[in-house]
Order: C-alpha cells, then structure tokens, then sequence
C-alpha cells in the first residue's frame, strides 16, 4: 500500500495527463487519415479504427473518470489530480478532434471519393433512377428489419443499446383527422442484421454510388410512419460503462462472476450520448426523457455515428485505392526446417510478425500435439482469433494424452467471452485450465513444450510480444523467439510453475517477470547507465513501448537524463514524459510511429558501456504492467538476434516519414531522407533470405 500511494503523490517532475496523452496518440491515427500520401480506402479504415478508439475510451476512461467525480470529496482530495477538471480537459479536447474529424471526413474523405468516381449520396442526392431503385430496395432487405419505437407524454423508460446508432424521429403533418399533430419516434439502424452500414446502388458510366443505410430510411420514412406526411430525423449512441464489477478472491467461480458482469456491462450507466448537434431541442428533449440520460452525458457528435463501420466500406474492386500488398515472408532458416523441434535444437531463432509468417508458430504447437515423444505443452492465452487455430492444436494434445496446462486470462476487456468459449473447450478436451490470478492479469505471451529425448526432458519455449492471434498477426508488429536454451526454458517452466502454484518466490536468472522483479532490474539497469554517464562513460538507453505511464520509471528516465544518459524513446500510445525541458529531460528524445501497422513490439536496450544487454518483453512501463499483470521481458542472449532487432529499432529510430513528437509534429530534423520504417523493415527482412529462395510461400501469396 505504501508504494501505491507514493504513486499517487503530486509529482515534482513535469507529467502529460495520461488521458489527454491517450487523446493526443488517437489524434495521431486521425493524422493518418488526413495524409494524401495514404491510399483513399486506407485514409477511410484509419477513420474508422479512430472512431472505434474514442468509443473505447468513452466506455472505459471516460466512464472510470466519473466514477471518481462521483466518490465522496474526502476520498476525491486523496487523488492525485481532480477529476473533475481533467474530464473537463478531455471533452473540450474531444470536442476539438471531433470537429476536425468532420472536415476530414467532408472536406477530404468526401472530396476525394468523388475524385474516384466513388459518390456517398444523402437522402437528397439521389436522382429520379436512384430513387426509384431504393423504394424497392428498402421494403426488401430493410423494412422487415426495422422495430419502431413511439415516444409519447408517458414517462415508459427506453434502453438503447450499447455502441448501437438508432435515428430519433419527429413526425408531423398528419394524413388523418384525430392524430396528434406532432409524434416522436425511435428506429434502431440494423448494422448487423442487415450486414453492412452501406448500401451499394447500381454503377452507371464507372460512377459508383453508395449510401448509408441510415439515409435509405430516412428516404423511406413515409413508408414506416404512413400516417404522416413531413419528417426530422437525427442519429443518436450512447456508450455505455464497460468496466466490469468483479471481486477477485482466491476461492469462487471467476468465470461466473465474470458472465454476470458481462450481463451487466450491457446496461452499465452511459458513459455518453453521442448526438447530432442539429437535432431540434423537443426531440432532444423526448429522448432524454425517456432514456433517462443527462445533459452531463450529452456530447456533440455529427450527422452520422459509429464511424467504425467505415471498415465495412465497400472498395469496389479498386485496389490502386489500398495499400500494396505486402506478401508475408518466409523465414529463411525455419522455412528449410520439416520439423520445428529439431530446429529449434540447433539454435534460436526470431519471427517478426506481420512481416513472416505466423505459420510457424501454428507448425510448433499442431507439431507438439501429434508428436509422441512430447509429454506436456502449456501456454498463455490473452487474446485469441474467434477459430483459435492455437487453441485447437492445445485440445488435439490433450485429447492424445499430453499434459496440457492453459492459462486463459479472462479479463481481457471485451475478450472476455470468446475467452470463457475456448476455457470451456480446452477444459472439456482434459487441458488443465488457469483461469486467471487473484488480482493480477496474465499478460505475458508465453509456451513451453516438454519432450522425451532418450530419457530425458528437453524444454522449448516460445516468448513473443504479440498474441497468439493468428488475425492480428497481421497486422500488429511483434517479435517472437523460438528457444530451447535452457538458460531460458528453464525460467518459463518457473512462470508456469507460479501460474500453479502462486507462491511469489520463484527465482530467475535471466527473464524478467512482473511483479516480482522486472521493476526491480529495470531499475538497476537504467542505475548502471547513470553510474557510467557520472564517470564519463558513454551512456544510453533506446526504449521502445507501447505505453509509458508510470511515475516512477518517468521519474527515473528524468534522473538518467540529468546525468547525462542519452534516452531514445519510441513510444506508440501514452506517454506521460515531457522530453526537452532544460535541467530534467533535455537528453530525453521521444518518437512515435504510427503507420501501415501497429507497433506492438517492446524492446529494451541497456548500452552497458558497450556490452549492450537487449530485452524484449509484453510489458509496457505502466504502473498496471510492472505492479498487477504477470508480464515477462526475456533477454536476447545470440548475437545474429540481437543485431536483427538492433537493424530494425534503428530503421525506426531514422524514421522521418510516420514518426511523431509527443505534441503531434512531424519530425524535421536536416535533411529529409524519406524514411518510412515499416517499410524498409520488409526489405531488411526480405533481404535475408538467399538468392534463390522463394521470399513468400504460396499460400501466404
């Protein structure tokens, strides 16, 4: 408890809000949707995955952040900011972003559609032949959709759900005597059922057309509400409080506790409605009277909501609008290998997704399960694909007799479901399931296979940053290590064995694992810069995360730069250091990339007076990570490994076409050189593998 309130303290040391830092990294994807040098159709998924962005943080940041608004005044003056002042900060900000967000979307999404010959109509926009051709579209595959819900003086509550757009109605001009002059409405817009956002309308002369389908029936009202003859119609979400409510304790069942809060998530309080500012006050009104929401809750949005579905956008077969395709490489060692055991025997090898394929890790574990001579196979699971190719392979061992150990974290926020699904399916097939540790999250990204090899056990591990995921494997960039080193199977067998049995003793000699002693050695590994920075030796750290929150190792980065340690950050998301200020931060330099991929890579480099010690890990220095998740970093102890990730971190750290300041600038150091990491990531990777060798496989074509 004590170092949790020396957390908490006022810091004397500059700090960035972190939530006005996360506000500032999701403004970096907007960036990306302003960039004209980004292919249209991938300027509009960047759209859509800053929406989706917003409408997590609203369901979680936002939503804990009136949790302590409401806590009691003596509990609230023990915070380390008011939480009063820094929502304020957030929506004014939001305020800010949604604005550009919506002359991005006018002025250069639209603009440079109808450059295309690709037309987003209106209701308005559609000529005699459209409009003929979505009067009988509408009453085939949308009105038998669609549940209208009538607002009248009674105070019936409505409940709308979460993260779903639904149009809000007045309706006046009566065709009947004795009906109400004016009438309010509700429809629910059918995302899912109807299976897209958009409706594709017939191409004429290679002009291609499209419409929301909310504005297919805003064009059809007078088909729902016969009876009336004028319409208003505004599109309105809400976001609701998706913290779940979960007491973790030693005993009971966590994977029921956890449906239950599930159950509850879907009517958790709003955390905001989200309304077009061009809806008139009395239907405003109506609304709010009915859904029991609050102007506190009310946030301007636009005329449309639920940008995400922009990843349902249609790209008409028009791939010179996307970015060219990137076939996944081969690894030229592995590829050559029939068996991924025995090469693992000869030496250690690393995988860099989504740059190689992912397909050698599904070879290890379908590999392991059928192999007679493998005893047991456990491993992590955080975040898995929906048809968990992992998973299955961990079922098809234990169906043939392995000892399979599992740990399924059941707290990954909106995993949880599919995780409790694949708990269940592994434990039905004999796996020996782990369903999370009390009041920590296991976020280490961790598998270890026994085999018999003439009597004896022989270890091999496998240590990524990124999840057994096969889908996101493509698109987030991670590191992966394929070992047998015993130096290093032997302290995975010590996680497993914590996972077990959860005693806190474990020792380890060459991984860091959080929260018994990564903090710890971090520490003592940015100390030992210090020291040689204060006898003039050269110093320096190169960091990258995806998070960088904690007060303490800022604090820490701040004591390095005053000795004059040079610290290179690469940072994607939060970060709450201010580099640059005179006498704390000025040999602190921090870069953000944000591109083509998600950087999801940690690597840690301690120069060691030339003796350089590399780590690369799951764990972000946020207080969560090194505090309450099980998080490990594991060392690169083979010299080929470590000058791989050394080639990479400096292609980035030359980065000077997708790298950013903490404030959002372009860098514009000399000379512009036209740097784009990612990309010269892939030829780095591309020419490693030798003349002669098929870079891609087929199926990865």
């Amino acid at each position: 408890m004590k170092k949790e309130k020396e957390e908490q303290a006022t810091p004397d040391y500059p700090m960035i809000n972190r939530e006005l830092s996360w506000l500032a990294f999701n403004y970096r994807v907007l960036q990306e949707a302003k960039d004209k040098n980004v292919p249209l159709l991938e300027r509009i998924k960047f759209m859509a995955i800053f929406s989706a962005n917003l409408d997590e943080y609203f369901k979680v940041r936002v939503a804990t952040l009136k949790r302590l608004i409401k806590l009691k005044e003596k509990t609230r003056k023990k915070l380390n900011t008011d939480p009063s002042e820094i929502f304020d900060q957030v929506i004014r900000e939001v305020k800010r972003q949604q604005e550009d967000f919506g002359e991005v979307f006018r002025e250069g999404i639209l603009a440079d559609l109808r450059a295309h010959d690709i037309h987003l109509l209106t209701e308005h926009e559609l000529n005699p032949e459209q409009q003929e051709w979505v009067k009988n579209y509408f009453p085939k595959k949308v009105l038998p959709l669609l549940q209208p819900i009538i607002l009248d003086e009674t105070e019936t509550h409505l409940f709308l759900k979460d993260q779903t757009v639904y149009l809000s109605i007045k309706m006046w001009e009566p065709q009947e005597e004795g009906l109400k002059p004016e009438r309010y409405a509700m429809l629910e817009i059918p995302t899912k059922k109807h299976g897209s956002r958009f409706v594709k309308l017939p191409t004429v002369d290679e002009q291609r057309y499209v419409m929301f389908v909310d504005d297919v029936i805003r064009f059809c009202l007078p088909e729902v509400f016969d009876k009336y003859q004028q319409f208003d119609s505004h599109a309105v979400k809400v976001s609701r409080d998706a913290e779940l409510d979960i007491e973790e304790e030693v005993s009971g069942n966590l994977m029921a506790k956890i449906r239950k809060s599930l159950k509850k998530r879907e009517i958790g309080y709003p955390a905001r409605l989200l309304y077009d500012p061009e809806t008139p006050q009395d239907l405003l009104d109506m609304m709010m009277a009915h859904t029991g929401v609050t102007e506190d809750e009310l946030v301007e949005g636009s005329k449309y909501h639920n940008f995400r579905d922009f990843f349902q956008f249609p790209d008409f077969n028009l791939p010179n609008l996307k970015y060219k395709p990137q076939p996944t490489l081969v690894h030229p060692q592995l590829e050559q290998e029939p068996s991924m055991l025995a090469a693992m025997q000869k030496q250690d090898y690393l995988v860099h997704y989504p740059y190689q394929s992912f397909d050698y890790v599904l070879r290890l574990f379908n590999e392991a399960a059928e192999d007679p001579k493998v005893t047991s196979m456990s491993a992590t699971l955080y975040r898995v694909a929906d048809k968990s190719a992992i998973a299955k392979a961990l079922a098809k061992a234990a169906k043939n007799g392995k000892l399979v150990t599992v740990v399924v974290e059941l707290k990954a926020r909106f995993d949880e479901e599919s995780n409790i699904f694949w708990a269940g399916k592994l434990q039905k097939a004999g796996a020996n399931v782990i369903v999370s540790v009390p009041e920590l999250k296991v976020h280490s990204k961790l598998g270890l296979i026994t085999r018999n090899e003439g009597g004896k056990l022989v270890n091999y591990a496998y240590l990524s940053t990124g999840n057994y995921n096969e889908d996101t494997s493509t698109i987030y960039a991670d590191h992966a290590l394929f070992t047998s080193d015993k130096r290093l199977t032997k302290d995975v067998e010590q996680v497993f064995n914590f996972f077990i049995d959860r005693h806190p003793d474990k020792k380890f000699d060459h991984l860091l694992m959080a929260p018994l002693n990564m903090r710890e050695r971090f520490v003592k590994l940015i100390d030992r810069e210090i020291k040689y920075a204060k006898k003039g030796f050269p110093a320096r750290l190169i960091l990258k995360m995806n998070a960088l929150q904690d007060e303490r190792m800022i604090k820490k980065l701040y004591a390095a730069s005053q000795a004059g340690v040079k610290v290179d950050l690469l940072v994607r998301g939060i970060c709450c250091l201010v580099p640059g200020v005179e006498g704390i931060s000025e040999n602190i330099q921090v870069r953000s990339i944000v591109d083509r991929y998600l950087e999801h890579a940690r690597v840690y480099i301690f120069h060691n007076n030339g003796d350089a010690e590399y780590y690369v890990a799951s764990a972000d220095w946020m207080t969560r990570n090194l505090n309450r998740r099980v998080e490990v970093a594991f060392p690169l102890l083979q010299p080929h490994l470590v000058k791989q990730v050394r080639d990479i971190i400096d292609l980035q750290l030359a980065d000077d076409t997708k790298a950013r300041t903490v404030d959002n600038s372009y860098l514009q150091e000399g000379d512009q050189t036209n740097m784009r990491s990612q990309y010269a990531t892939y030829d780095y990777l591309r020419d490693l593998i030798p003349e002669g060798m098929n870079p891609v496989r087929e199926q990865d074509k």
